[in-house]
Formats: structure tokens, sequence, C-alpha cells
């Protein structure tokens, strides 16, 4: 097998194909399918994916592949072909399938570089500015190259043949490697050497008495350093004579090292529990592919579950791949199962360095740990026998991800477990009305947890109603009743978790005057005040400003913030209760790495009383002294233009309630609303799912949404409206020339942003059941348009099944 297919780095409709490489002769035994190589493309070298191997190909020309960039391949067999079935189902480019299954390390960089071709004899024949370029050392990176010269002078002496453009492909990450140093000499030849020292060189005696005691040791230099007290020139002189060596050796970087996880041992199940895995271990035993959709309340001990069904498919030599949501992979959960199957667990999320995500992923790839445990991207972990897959709060809606290749890991699980026969569990409190329906129609099975572990009911869940506060005059964002309980629980030292939906300080900045409100320049939404750096940000383009001193409208004095962020409640907090220690969580204040971790451990370990925070503290929490959660303001979501936002609203009461009274305490939650008709507020005070599910099935199917039907959303995007409106026209016909008379084509019509980043945005919205010619519809629209989207900068997006219709 002398040629090999390979698809390359450029994601575009002309190189969405494999191309034919010539294998040179010393590389023919060492190329695999599934490796990175590097292959020339035009002038360029660029990485690229081998997905075949063949004797021959059918074209006569051929160019040779330059070098593999790996060892062993990156892709197994069956990646492969999971990025077949990822380019049909989410329409994207191979290519960007391959890389989403790797860790962002693994894509390539490429380094432009110039250097003097074998024609210049003598650099004084040069120009002078090409003569200052080249002056130290080659060859010179591009960028340097322009920062010295005219981009005319270099493009007239490439085209003299006097300089010539590399390419080179690199890794983004470096394997870590520290030094190791060990003795040269045997423990007589030692003694001999200690004898000769002078009686100055003590430094010296020292190093060769720890290799005469530790005969045969390889240490790492920092640590003899540290050992020994003595400075790296003395270890170095050694070096020099012989004495010691000094080797490089490649090292994980272990996220965790620093900590220390307690072994923990299987808990007796308790009946629910018991009736849930039965069916689970049958699978795992028959070997056979079952969907699972475990429902059970908070705090039902589904974590036990996937332990004990982890631990059964250890025992038969398999591995098992867990996901969390990014936000609820918490140390703690992390610790459980650190704590159970200890150094067989790599974690994979979004805290960990491209460094340590890298070490992770090579672990995996080399058989050296059996579980992983991770968000969204830890579906494609490198595993080749799976026993178990689990989701859990598979109702998350961050497991869909927003950008190419649009997939879900849910279906992604199913997909992969389908091929290794193996089950997969899908577990949650509030599952997806997708998932749930599928459970009732008998596509998964359903198994059922409906109690707490420890019998402790579920919290009292009381409804305040802020228009009717506001009647009585209280325009704090804490009603009487939630003020009262916060006291009480300071006074009782139990804890507290408030909970909002929003972070900085205030949603918008308005004129009382004129109602002005201050916008994006470069979208159409508002900008948000954040009191800590004094500046108002647009969450979508990242443009910051200065808060106005008079309105620019009218000239006005009376500039106000209006609705509450993180920083606002934090801060009346603290003038209404001075003597509460609040701990607060956003996005603004565990950016830093570790600090979502620090900020956790404060809190359980009690020197704080309130943990405020978003969204990230209503999940996976787990802490025994709390007994109250106030929710400030339950509505947030459910003036969003979605069809979900009731579903999702529902999910995040339910989910921030259940933190509340977990051990021996008992709980209560105080939910503040403006609108507590509202059936998705009124059940989720109840914590009645099924009623929910009942009711939002209603509305879903009067109004044609899911799961009642599918979705496919288009979205169009320029510089110019006009541009965006007619294309999207055009494409809207399209689509509803070949449809059937049963797909319902919305659009064209402005997205609910109509602008963002100062491109103009329009979408079309089909809603469908069975279109057998959608997929090659949209394939064809996209095609249609590739011209455009290459050269003036038009963006089509298709999102089959979109979560985000904004």
């Amino acid at each position: 097998m002398n040629v090999a297919s390979v698809i390359v780095d450029v994601p575009t409709k002309q190189t969405d194909k494999t191309f034919d490489y010539l294998i040179p002769d010393h590389l023919v035994d060492v190329i695999k399918r599934g490796m990175r190589v590097v292959v020339p493309f035009g002038p360029r070298k660029i990485q690229g994916f081998v997905t075949d191997l063949k004797a021959e190909s059918s074209f006569r020309k051929l160019r040779e592949l330059i070098e593999p960039m790996d060892l062993t391949p990156v892709l197994n067999e069956e990646l492969l072909s999971l990025g077949d079935w990822l380019t049909e189902t989410t329409l994207c480019y191979k290519i960007s399938a391959f890389q989403a299954m790797l860790p962002a390390a693994l894509k390539a960089k490429y380094e432009k570089k110039l250097r003097l071709t074998e024609k210049v004899k003598n650099r004084g024949d040069l120009p002078a500015d090409i003569q200052t370029i080249f002056q130290a050392q080659q060859p010179v990176l591009w960028e340097d190259a322009l920062k010295y010269g005219s981009l005319y002078l270099l493009q007239k002496e490439a085209a003299n043949g006097n300089i010539e453009i590399i390419y080179e492909v690199k890794e983004r990450v470096k394997k870590k490697k520290l030094k190791y140093i060990y003795s040269n000499l045997s423990s007589e030849q030692l003694a001999v050497e200690i004898e000769k020292l002078s009686g100055q060189a003590i430094r010296q005696k020292q190093v060769f008495d720890y290799f005469l005691e530790n005969e045969g040791t390889v240490i790492e230099q920092r640590e003899l350093l540290a050992t020994l007290g003595v400075s790296s020139a003395v270890i170095k002189g050694l070096i020099k004579k012989d004495f010691l060596l000094e080797k490089e050796m490649e090292i994980y970087r272990d996220p965790f090292e620093e900590r220390k996880f307690e072994n923990s041992k299987p808990f007796p199940l308790t009946i629910d529990q018991k009736n849930a895995i039965s069916p689970i271990i049958t699978s795992i035993e028959k070997k056979q592919h079952d969907v699972f959709l475990l429902y059970g309340v908070t705090g039902s001990g589904k974590t036990e579950v996937y332990l004990q069904s982890i631990q059964k498919v250890l025992e038969d030599g398999k591995e098992a791949i867990v996901l969390v949501p990014e936000i609820s992979l918490t140390p703690q959960m992390v610790k459980r199962f650190k704590g159970r199957f200890g150094a067989q667990v790599a974690v994979l999320h979004s805290g960990l360095s491209a460094g340590e995500k890298y070490d992770e992923w090579r672990k995996i790839l080399r058989k050296e740990v059996k579980v992983v445990v991770g968000a969204r991207s830890a579906i494609f972990a490198p595993f080749e026998n799976i026993g178990i897959v689990i989701i859990d709060e598979e109702h998350e809606t961050s497991y869909k991800q927003e950008d190419n290749p649009r997939y879900h890991a849910r279906e992604v699980a199913i997909e992969r477990a389908r091929t290794y026969q193996c089950p997969v569990i899908l577990g949650s409190a509030t599952p997806s009305l997708e998932s749930f329906a599928r459970a009732q129609k008998g596509v998964y099975k359903l198994l059922n947890m409906p109690n707490r572990m420890n019998k402790q009911p579920l919290p009292t869940v009381e409804i305040i109603d802020m228009r009717e506060e506001l009647r009585d005059g209280n325009r704090s964002m804490f009603s009487r009743i939630l003020l009262e309980k916060i006291k009480d629980r300071l006074v009782k030292n139990e804890q507290i978790v408030l909970f909002l939906n929003k972070r900085g300080h205030s949603s918008f900045v308005m004129c009382r005057g004129c109602g002005y409100v201050v916008n994006c320049p470069n979208c159409d939404i508002s900008l948000t005040y954040h009191r800590y750096s004094e500046q108002m940000k647009c969450h979508y383009c990242g443009y910051e400003a200065n808060v106005p001193h008079h309105c620019p409208e009218c000239d006005s004095e009376h500039i106000r913030y209006f609705g509450t962020g993180t920083q606002k409640v934090e801060e009346e907090l603290a003038k209404v209760l001075p003597e509460a220690r609040v701990i607060r969580m956003d996005v603004d204040t565990t950016s830093r790495k570790g600090s979502h971790e620090r900020l956790l451990e404060q809190f359980q370990d009690g020197h704080a009383d309130i943990l405020l925070g978003t969204q990230m503290i209503a999940k996976g929490l787990d802490f025994p002294n709390i007994t109250l959660v106030g929710v400030l303001s339950a509505d947030t979501m459910l003036n969003l233009p979605d069809f979900r936002s009731s579903e999702k609203t529902f999910q995040l009461l339910t989910q921030v309630s259940g933190r509340a009274g977990r051990h021996k305490l008992a709980g209560e939650v105080v939910i503040q609303t403006y609108t507590p008709e509202h059936y998705s507020v009124e059940l989720a005070g109840e914590q009645d799912f099924d009623r929910f599910y009942e009711r939002e099935m209603l509305m879903r199917k009067m109004h044609k949404y899911p799961p009642f039907y599918y979705l496919s959303l288009i979205t169009v995007s320029h510089e110019e409206l006009m541009k965006v409106v007619s294309i999207t026209e055009k494409i809207t016909t399209y689509l509803r020339s070949r449809l059937s008379k049963e797909a319902i084509c919305l659009g064209p019509v402005a997205s609910p942003i109509p602008r963002i980043k100062n491109r103009y945005r329009y979408q079309c919205l089909i809603k469908y059941k069975r279109e057998p010619e959608l997929s090659n519809s949209l394939k064809n629209v996209l095609d249609q348009y590739q011209q455009d989207i290459s050269q003036s900068g038009l963006q089509i997006s298709v999102d089959v099944n979109p979560y985000i219709l904004m």
C-alpha cells in the first residue's frame, strides 16, 4: 500500500474530499489509517488525516507525502467512521468532524518563514532593507520580515528567485519534559571519588553521598536540588566531568496532582436504586445496546447507580465515558469518580490548560485509564472497547455544540454505543421533553427513582408574587419573607444559596428622561453594566464603553441602571445584612483557573453563610448545611423568544430547589417572580415534572414544535442588509419547492438579534416530520452559495435540531 488518501486541513467545499499522495518508500510501513500527516498542498505544507491506504491511485502524477505527525493513529477505525456519520448528520466538512474529536493541542499551528535561496552567494548583492532582515539568522518568521522590509521588495526578490517562502507545520503544545539526573558511576567508583575530594568540596560530597545511599536512583533535577540544598552549578559541574548523567523524560501534566482523593467503597443500594440498576446490569451482561432514561428526583442517588454500573463494566475489562454538564463538573463530581476508581480516571473539561487536556487525552489513547469524566467533547474519547456511556443531567443545553460541527452529545453517545453494542444511561430529575417522550413511546427504557435516598422529603417551596411586594411599598430585590428566612438561617448558623439567572451588575443603562437605552454600536442588543470595571459590555461582540454621565439623546443627567445582576445583589446584601459573609460565583469571579474550586471549598468549610451565583451553582452541589434556597428572579428566561423557555425555567427552578435539605436538615425554597401564575413556575414549586410534561406537550403539539416535529434553522448573515434579505428569500423559496406539503417553512424573517458584529442576520425555520429530501436540499443550498461564502464574506449556517433560535 503505497498511496495514502488524505483529508486536508482546509475547511472549504472544494477540499471536502480525499486527495491522494504517494508514500515515500521509507514510510510505507509507518503510515496508518487515522494518522496525522504533513502534505504539500499548493505552495504550502499543511496537516491532513489519512483516511485510507491503497495500492494505486486513479491519478497519474502524485505528490509525495512529507512526514507523519504521529507515531500511532490519533483516530481509530471507529472514530473514522463516526467522522463520516457526523459529516452526514450535521452537514459539516469532514475536516471539521475530525478536528472536533481531538484536543485543541493537536490542531496544527502553521508558521510561514522566509529564507535566502542558494542562488544568493553574497548578501551584499541584495537591497539594504532585505540585508537587514536576514542579518542575524535564517529562516526568518514572516511577521518579523514584514516589520523590517516592505512587502513589495520581498515579492520582487521572491520573483527574482532570491527568497523562498517555507511553510512549517508545528504542534500547538509540546510534551512536558523534565530533566532527570542519575549517577554514571558504580558504588565502588563513587566511594573512590569521594576519597579524592578536597575538604572544600562539601557540596560535591553531598551529591556523591546521596547517589551512594540511593544506588541506581533516577531523580528529577529540581527535587535533587531541593533535597540537598545545592545549586544547579554543582550538578552541571559533575555532569561535565561525566560523574553524573542527565536525561529528559516526558511526564504528564496532572491537574489534580496536589489533591489527594479518599478512596470510597460502593454504598448499599436503596430499593429504588436496585430496581434502576438491575436492567442496566442485564444489558451489560448480555452486551446489548439499550438507551435508559434514569428519571430520579434531586438527591435520589443517581451518581451511585452510575458508579456501580461502571464498576461492572470495568470488571468485564471494558471502558466507560461519563458526561456531565460543564457547569456541574464541580470538584465534588471529580472527587466521587477519582475516589472510587483512582488513577483509572481521566478528566476533560474547559478549566484545564491546553497542555493538561492533551495529556489527559493521551492517557486515554495509550490505554492507561478506563474511565473518562468530562464535558461535551469527552464523548469523542479515543477508547476502543466501550462498555457504557452515561450522560448526567441529560436535559442540559450545553450538550449541543453551537458551531460546526453542530452535534448533540446525546446523539453521538447513542451512535457510538450502537457500534460497541453497549448501554447508554441518560440521567435527570427533569428530563428533556424529547427524551421523556421517547421513553413514553418505549424507544428508550424508563427507570424511575421517585424518592430521595435518605427518605428526606423534597424541600417546601413558597412562591412570592413580587408585584404584591411592590404594591406594598417594598422596592428591595428581596421579598420580606425571603429576608426573614435569611436572617433566621444566619442566627441558626445554617447556609443559604441565592440564585440569579444573569451576571453583571445591571441588565441595561437607560435614561429616565427620554427612555433612551445604551445599545452596542455593532449589535442590536443593549449593553450590560459591570460595576467592578465601571464599564458597559456587549456579551456578543465584546464591545466596551464607559457609562455616559448625560443622555446622548436629550442631555438629561437621569441615567439609571435597570435590572439586577449578581454584583448588585451582593451590594444590597451588604447593606441590609452587613453581618452575612457572602461568596459570589459568576463568570467574573470564576474566570481564573482553580477559582471555582477554591470558592466552593471555602463555602463547604463554613467560611461563608450565603453562596450567591448564576447557573453554575444550580447543579451538582451537595452540601449538608444548605437549608434555604432563594431564587431572586424566576422569570428572566420566560421572556426569551424561544419555544423551550418554559421547559428551561422549570428545569432550572427544580434543579436549584434540589440543592436544599439534601441531608439531615429540612430544606426550604423561596421563588420570587412577577409571573406566579405561569405553569412552569407553579409546577416547579410543586416539583411535579409529570404534570409539567403534560401541559408543555399540549403547547408543543399546538404550535408544532419538538418532540412532535423536527426543526432545521438556516441563518444568513452579511454586512449588507439587502443582500441578506434577498439570499434568505431565495433559499426559502427553493426549500419550499423541494419539500412536501406537510413541512412548514417560516421565513425569511430577521433573527431575534438582527445584527451582531455589524453583520445583519436573517433566518428561515423549517418544521417537519419526515423529509427524505431535506438533507440533500440543504447541501445544495450550501454548494450553491459557496463562491459568495468564500469571496464576499457571506455566512450561511445550517443547524439541524437547533437549541438556540437567537
